[in-house]
């Protein structure tokens, strides 16, 4: 025996329509929302009436409202993820029992968590030996030489960088990378540096990079000086 049910995918016709909203007079009062992607056009030859044009007009707002509330919720979620890695980067920096573990903690976490892709740490003056390949002991004249502007801000900075202070802080990689985030380590004086870098040169033009590098920035200010030789 054949189904002739209609479905969702089938297309209904005009008489259906009409028999149906007939035996439903209220259909509407239910669903308002329908209302406004509905077109009416009144008896008015090539012109315009002022009725179909208010309700064009209340369309495109409506679509534009929705479009910005879909924005809105796609931000929210997005700070939802950032504020969970922050939180496992943060307690796991507070977990580190020495320098190289909180070194090594740093880079793993903004590799593997946030995608970062170049991160360079620098810290500042006469430690003989990090625990840790991965940051760099340079003097204090230095760095001074090298990126005395960034450590003269005292915060975070987003953008791009001279030659000289991209090969002092990327080595290697400073030809690679579009644009970057820096920020000092300030303990009483300066005793580090933090930057990170990617290939796409407007990925570090936004306030967001600076918002977390800074924060960041305040806890490493906080549990690394004790690490450090005073």
């Amino acid at each position: 025996m054949t189904d002739n049910k209609k479905t969702l995918a089938d297309p209904l016709e005009p008489e259906q329509v009409a028999a149906f909203l007939q035996e439903n007079p209220h259909f509407f009062e239910a669903y308002p929302d329908l209302l406004a992607e509905l077109s009416l056009p009144h008896e008015s030859g090539s012109a315009v009436s002022l009725i179909e044009r208010q309700i064009a007009v209340l369309r495109e707002r409506n679509m534009d409202m929705r479009h910005r509330l879909s924005k809105l919720l796609d931000n929210a979620r997005d700070n939802d993820k950032l504020f969970d890695k922050t939180k496992r980067l943060v307690l796991t920096l507070l977990e580190g029992q020495d320098l190289g573990d909180i070194v090594d903690a740093l880079y793993y976490c903004f590799d593997k968590d946030f995608g970062i892709q170049y991160t360079s740490l620098f810290f500042f003056g006469n430690i003989d030996k990090i625990p840790s390949s991965q940051a760099h002991v340079v003097s204090i004249a230095a760095a001074r030489d090298n990126v005395g502007t960034i450590l003269k801000s005292n915060r975070a900075m987003c953008g791009t960088l001279g030659a000289k202070e991209m090969q002092f802080i990327f080595g290697k990689y400073a030809d690679e990378i579009g644009s970057v985030a820096t920020v000092p380590l300030i303990h009483g004086n300066a005793f580090g540096l933090l930057a990170v870098g990617n290939r796409d040169p407007h990925y570090y033009r936004s306030s967001m990079g600076t918002l977390f590098l800074g924060y960041i920035a305040e806890v490493l200010n906080r549990i690394l000086p004790k690490h450090l030789p005073r």
